[in-house]
């Protein structure tokens, strides 16, 4: 029985049926096909960026940082067609520790920048959870303004454990936006050490942002991350924090007076600004247009980018060879074997070590 109340023992009780209730789902919703989306050729794809298509830029730079085989193929082939029409942007490599303020910076820098005309790229390294591996990507939030620009395409990669892999692929993907006619190239990341190294092996002007007591001269000086920098930034010289922010200066300084001179002859220049009231940053700009014009006039400009070149033909020789090694089909199957044996000290890391990449070198030959 549907209401046992209704029996004849509960007397003076009676419960109605109702109405019977609707559909969840519009029966006026006509389902829309689906439509796969054209796959795009090499010649697609080089005619869209060159033209400025953000579309068909997105795609490739999707298609860059896929690993799938077949997808690697296509994007290399992309990037060898773009490559002639690439070099000609100001590229700026900006770090600092986290909450620093540089996605709230790279707004305003890139604002100031797209109002002397051009197009503005921006490459965000995020780093991924080592728990999780998942990567947030939320930088483009905080660029309310630019993220909205006609002239600025702003791409978020997660770092995935790989920051050597994300540096490639940024490079590759620094190359596209070039190609697609954006001259003024930002590569952003957090202030982690490792990533530094490779986005610094990448830009032509590396900008390190920094916060007001963070330190003295002694800790500036340990560092390493300041002896790359070939400009340093005090962020927040606002209201009250404006002489916290003149002595951090003084003492980046004082710091970078006993680094060795820059390779490049240019002396780095610490300045204070404030990215959220939008202060100081016209002489940012002008610094980093004065180094430009600096290291063209005495040819340092061409051979950093040729050293850059290099040092990526020795990385990707690294990371090819990385990858033979652990997908020979006989390194998978020796690897958990080895890997318990060190794990139980029956082998020492070192000979297990020995004993795989010996394994390896034989199948090679």
């Amino acid at each position: 029985m549907e209401h046992p109340e209704n029996d004849e023992a509960y007397k003076g009780l009676v419960v109605n049926k109702g109405i019977e209730q609707p559909s969840t789902v519009n029966p006026y919703l006509k389902a829309r096909p689906r439509t796969r989306r054209r796959e795009l050729s090499v010649a697609d794809y080089v005619e869209g960026i060159l033209k400025g298509d953000v579309t068909i830029l997105s795609r490739a730079v999707t298609l860059v940082e896929s690993v799938r085989p077949e997808h690697q193929a296509l994007a290399q082939e992309v990037i060898e067609k773009c490559l002639p029409h690439s070099g000609k942007s100001i590229r700026v490599g900006i770090s600092g520790v986290p909450g620093a303020g540089k996605s709230t910076s790279i707004d305003v820098f890139g604002l100031h920048v797209l109002e002397q005309g051009g197009k503005l790229a921006v490459l965000a390294i995020d780093p991924s959870s080592e728990r999780s591996k998942g990567s947030i990507l939320g930088d483009k939030t905080r660029m309310e303004k630019l993220s909205v620009h006609p002239n600025s395409f702003i791409r978020p990669s997660p770092s995935a454990g790989s920051l050597g892999g994300v540096a490639r692929k940024t490079r590759e993907t620094i190359i596209l936006c070039e190609a697609a006619g954006y001259d003024k190239i930002f590569v952003e990341t957090v202030g982690v050490g490792q990533s530094e190294t490779a986005v610094h092996s990448m830009v032509d002007f590396f900008l390190l942002i920094q916060l007001a007591g963070t330190g003295d001269e002694l800790q500036g000086i340990k560092r390493g991350i300041m002896e790359m920098a070939d400009g340093i930034v005090i962020n927040k010289a606002d209201g009250n924090n404006v002489e916290k922010a003149k002595l951090a200066a003084t003492h980046f300084r004082n710091a970078l007076h006993l680094f060795p001179a820059p390779e490049s002859g240019w002396t780095p220049q610490v300045l204070t600004y404030s990215g959220f009231y939008g202060i100081g940053i016209a002489e940012i700009w002008k610094m980093i247009y004065d180094y430009i014009d600096f290291v063209k006039r005495n040819g340092y400009f061409e051979h950093r980018r040729n050293e850059q070149a290099k040092y990526w033909m020795y990385e990707t020789i690294n990371e090819h060879l990385r990858d033979s090694f652990y997908n020979n089909p006989k390194i998978a199957d020796m690897l958990p074997r080895k890997e318990l044996a060190v794990l139980s000290g029956g082998l020492t890391s070192f000979v297990a070590a020995r004993q795989l990449l010996d394994a390896y070198f034989a199948e090679m030959k």
